[in-house]
This record gives C-alpha cells, structure tokens and sequence, in this order.
C-alpha cells in the first residue's frame, strides 16, 4: 500500500515529506515535534514556546507530547 501525503496523525501533527525532511511537525508550520519536546525538557513552558511562535497553540503543545507518547508506547524496545 502506497503512503498518501500529508499524513495527519492526531489533529495537529503532520508528516510530509515536503516540509522538514518528513519529521512530524505541527500542521500548517515548520515547528517540528522534536523541537517543542526538546524546549520543553529545557525547561520552557508551554505558553514560553506560544509565546516564541505565534503560530503555535497551547494545544499544539499537547498534541507533540500526546504523538511523542503513542509513537513510544509503539515501540519496540530491545536490550542488548
């Protein structure tokens, strides 16, 4: 089965290869996932990251951890 771009994976997040070498990023924007959990490990707020990018929504901060959680909750993890 071929893959259809723009996929959409929860509301807000998208993968397209057009945009950001195909790292999920929030939709309509070049703010990948990464980039916000990575902020936000650093100690950023979520309304420090809005407040960074206009673009961005509370939810849209929700949305990059919630896809983060099920991407990882999908894994599988194997020990050496």
């Amino acid at each position: 089965m071929k893959n259809e771009y723009p996929m959409v994976t929860h509301d807000r997040i998208e993968i397209n290869p057009e945009v950001m070498l195909d790292k999920p990023v929030i939709r309509g924007t070049r703010i990948t996932v990464e980039h916000i959990l990575r902020r936000l490990s650093e100690g950023a707020s979520a309304e420090e990251l809005v407040a960074g990018h206009p673009r961005l929504d509370v939810r849209d901060i929700s949305a990059a951890q919630a896809y983060a959680a099920d991407y990882l909750a999908n894994e599988e993890i194997v020990f050496a």
